[in-house]
């Protein structure tokens, strides 16, 4: 049976900010409506959505205000509440896909039989037909997605609570994906509340539209009422918000990005500085690689996007192409300034000193490299250690800060950030060294129009200053931003290679 949503002047302020995440909200969500929550980068969407769910514990900040879901206040031990988080790896449990999905299940109290019928219904609704005994460890970001709503599908909650659902889901999958999610909706009849910037994507599926602005709700409607009236939809597109059918490339026309036709840029007349002869690629201790019989020849001041579906192996691509991981089979090279004082060719073979002002990765999850207390202390570490001074340091910073809108949360720490601010933390922090090659895995997750503007602002910054650009992306209007060019993996074309006997016996060895 699914439950109404009320807020009476609800607010939560995290314990190490002065300012709220949002201001005192008061709302009304009918028992099994369906609603699409919207608003900019930090506007609050992430933590109102903790709230609901019952999962912000009460040492990480103070409430104020009423929150009810039904007639009591939430508690997630009650199982009322499906929660798909924005970070795929921080919702994976267990070492096996089965007792994942499982998992919410037997905390529920339901019967052995009926779990075991459920987890293959429901990894197959998610389009994740795999056994049981699968390791959720070889599975990509994506896939990782697809297993928390199988999770959330397998245990027919009264409210369902999604986080950017489809933001790490391929764009030729992603309406299967929002199709299923609606599918268990409609079985389960319950309230659904979705934080999206794909707005499209859910528009015509929902039946009220939520917009959170930086002074608390800007608007609540059916969605023909809050984009249809066309002063409300000016201030919507001031503040960021994706509005369908108005709009357009934020880049800007005086920017000049690298011409592209039918989606391919113009070739680089740049040095070469990475090639991979026959490559194959792994995630250390998997058996088979996620893609194989790679030749790539990449140049300097040029932009490449990676693209392919979930589970095609692109965010082992960039991990094996920054030196972080060794190659299964094949081999990657640097050439030209790129490798100019190396002792060997291969960038994993090269000591992390070396590497690390050379090749900047950033992650698909942003948490993974966050070192340091405070948003501009994490951007000044890569500069440091590149030996800049504490002037150029400090002009950096400020620059980045000001740039992608993390002004005002120079002190904060990078983990309290909203899931848009800590990404855009991450590519910052990566960039701000300015190293040769840059390598970023869907650099765009969780922007608003504005924000993603800056971050296009940034690369085309990058790439004119003759650095190249890598970029694991289902984002394809970015791509055409950076002037891309587009190399497809998993493709039926993609030859097949047996795995040589070096492939994960290479070790990182001393420069």
């Amino acid at each position: 049976m699914a439950l109404p949503i009320d807020a009476h002047s609800f607010s939560w302020r995290h314990a190490d900010r002065e300012q709220p995440a949002f201001v005192p909200l008061d709302l009304h969500i009918d028992a099994g409506e369906k609603v699409l929550l919207l608003g900019p980068s930090g506007a609050g969407k992430t933590t109102l959505l903790h709230a609901i769910a019952g999962v912000l514990p009460a040492e990480s900040g103070d409430a104020a205000g009423e929150l009810l879901v039904g007639d009591r206040p939430p508690d997630p031990r009650r199982g009322e509440t499906g929660l798909v988080l924005q970070d795929p790896d921080s919702q994976v449990i267990f070492s096996r896909v089965g007792d994942d999905v499982a998992f919410g299940m037997e905390n529920l109290g339901l019967p052995a039989e009926i779990i075991d019928s459920r987890i293959s219904t429901s990894l197959r609704t998610m389009g994740l037909d795999l056994p049981h005994d699968h390791p959720t460890a070889a599975l990509s970001g994506g896939q990782k997605q697809r297993l928390a709503l199988a999770g959330v599908h397998a245990m027919a909650p009264q409210v369902i609570i999604l986080d950017e659902p489809t933001a790490n889901i391929d764009p030729d999958s992603a309406a299967s994906v929002r199709d299923a999610v609606l599918d268990t909706q409609a079985a389960t009849s319950a309230t659904m509340v979705i934080v999206e910037h794909r707005v499209e994507l859910w528009l015509d599926h929902v039946d009220t539209v939520i917009v959170l602005g930086p002074d608390g709700l800007l608007a609540q409607g059916i969605p023909s009422s809050v984009f249809g009236d066309p002063e409300l939809a000016e201030v919507l597109l001031e503040c960021g918000i994706w509005v369908p059918g108005t709009t357009e490339s934020l880049a800007g026309d005086d920017r000049n990005p690298v011409e592209s036709v039918s989606g391919t840029a113009a070739v680089s007349t740049g040095e070469l500085v990475l090639r991979t002869e026959q490559l194959s690629v792994a995630r250390p201790r998997v058996k088979a690689p996620a893609a194989t019989g790679l030749d790539l020849s990449i140049r300097a001041g040029e932009a490449v996007g990676i693209v392919g579906a979930n589970g095609a192996g692109k965010s082992t691509l960039a991990l094996t192409l920054a030196g972080l991981i060794p190659e299964f089979a094949g081999e990657v090279s640097a050439l030209g300034s790129l490798r100019a004082g190396a002792k060997h060719a291969r960038p994993f073979r090269w000591p992390s000193a070396f590497l690390a002002p050379r090749i900047g990765l950033v992650f698909q999850e942003p948490e993974h490299q966050f070192l340091r207390s405070s948003v501009a202390e994490e951007l000044a570490l890569g500069p440091r250690l590149a030996g800049w001074s504490e002037d150029q340091v400090e002009e950096r910073v400020a620059e980045l800060l000001q740039a992608l809108g993390l002004e005002t949360l120079d002190e904060a720490h990078p983990q309290g950030l909203s899931g848009g601010e800590k990404r855009r933390l991450s590519v910052a922090a990566m960039m701000a060294p300015r190293p040769q090659v840059l390598i970023v895995d869907e650099p765009t997750f969780g922007q608003d129009a504005l924000t993603w503007a800056g971050l296009v602002e940034q690369f085309l910054d990058v790439l004119a200053r003759g650095s190249t650009v890598v970029a694991i992306s289902h984002d394809h209007a970015f791509l055409e931003a950076i002037g891309a060019r587009r190399v497809v993996l998993g493709g039926a074309k993609q030859p097949r290679v047996e795995k040589t006997g070096a492939g994960d016996t290479r070790e990182r060895r001393e420069n």
